[in-house]
């Protein structure tokens, strides 16, 4: 088994770790507890995948070069979300929101392309059609999601949430 297998093998068990735990993330209560565990998961895993896919397109250039500019593209996404979480920009939530599912986008986006023409009934669609299903269907899903939210704080006008409060969320 040479480098580049080695590297392919990694990058598959992380990917699919990242897919689960991605749904999990996302079902579960936004709060301290399961939905941090599995998006810190989530997160660690998309690192596991960003570095592998970088490096797996380098060793095989010609073949697989769109590898490194998705991998980029995706990875920037879940960097945002993060730390947007993580250093609590101003209306971090929505930041938050953008940049997880975009990079959820992103990495089932890499997925469908991949597999995808062994998939019944997505091998019917033409190949272009798999890069850009994931962002059809996960972009009104961004902005329903993120209405949620802006709902949410719209409902209860002049109520701030105490630091406390603002920690035990997401």
């Amino acid at each position: 088994m040479d480098t580049f297998q080695v590297l392919l093998i990694i990058h598959i068990i992380f990917g699919i770790i990242c897919l689960f735990s991605g749904v999990i993330a996302m079902s579960a209560k936004k709060r301290r507890g399961i939905h941090t565990k599995w998006g810190e998961l989530y997160h660690a895993s998309y690192v596991v995948i960003f570095i592998t896919a970088i490096i797996l397109s380098i060793l095989r250039w010609e073949e697989i070069a769109y590898l490194f500019y998705v991998a980029l593209f995706s990875y920037s996404f879940a960097i945002y979300g993060y730390l947007a979480r993580k250093r609590r920009w101003k209306n971090w939530i929505h930041h938050h929101i953008r940049g997880m599912l975009g990079s959820y986008i992103g990495a089932v986006t890499a997925l469908l392309v991949n597999i995808g023409d062994m998939v019944p009934l997505l091998n019917q669609l033409p190949k272009l059609w798999l890069w850009f299903i994931p962002t059809i269907i996960g972009t009104p899903l961004i902005y329903i999601v993120s209405q949620k939210y802006t709902k949410n704080k719209k409902e209860e006008p002049g109520k701030e949430l105490s630091k406390k409060e603002n920690n035990n969320t997401l």
